[in-house]
């Protein structure tokens, strides 16, 4: 059976190729802008990677469960609102933590507010949001957001 990676990396392959055939000098230059992209990543994405995985061996996986299985209710969900609003981690690393948030046993309900809090919700940001949006209306936006992830978050859990 052929897994999704790899079919990626044939599709990712052939179509650079492509690239190369039609424009040679901007595939080049796109290549080496991902590479220092990747570069500029890579230590981020391997540092919050260990903090997780330190966090995870510490911290027990039945203190996961309680605190965000799927017994955990309305205070779950709080805990797992208040630490995505006031976390600033890019998308691309929040998802390996919602994988192993889950394989740890936390809820769909409590891994998606987590998320969708995450990208949402701007503690840590509001005092830049304050200065180019104003007062009223970046915290109108992060409050009703914050609300929106606790809903987004048991809609999900009423689905899965």
């Amino acid at each position: 059976m052929i897994n999704n990676a790899f079919i990626f990396i044939i599709v990712s392959i052939v179509l650079t190729l492509l690239s190369l055939l039609l424009d040679r000098k901007k595939t080049v230059m796109g290549l080496k802008k991902g590479w220092k992209m990747f570069q500029n990543i890579a230590i981020p994405f391997l540092n919050i990677l260990i903090l997780v995985s330190l966090a995870l061996y510490v911290v027990p996986p039945s203190l996961i469960v309680k605190y965000l299985g799927p017994g955990s209710g309305w205070g779950g969900q709080m805990i797992a609102a208040i630490v995505g609003s006031i976390t600033l981690i890019p998308g691309f690393i929040s998802y390996p933590i919602a994988s192993v948030l889950i394989k740890e046993g936390a809820s769909y309900a409590i891994v998606a507010t987590f998320m969708t809090t995450l990208m949402m919700v701007g503690v840590v940001t509001l005092p830049l949001e304050i200065a180019y949006f104003g007062r009223k209306v970046a915290i109108l936006r992060n409050v009703l957001n914050f609300i929106t992830a606790i809903v987004i978050g048991t809609f999900v859990g009423f689905i899965l």
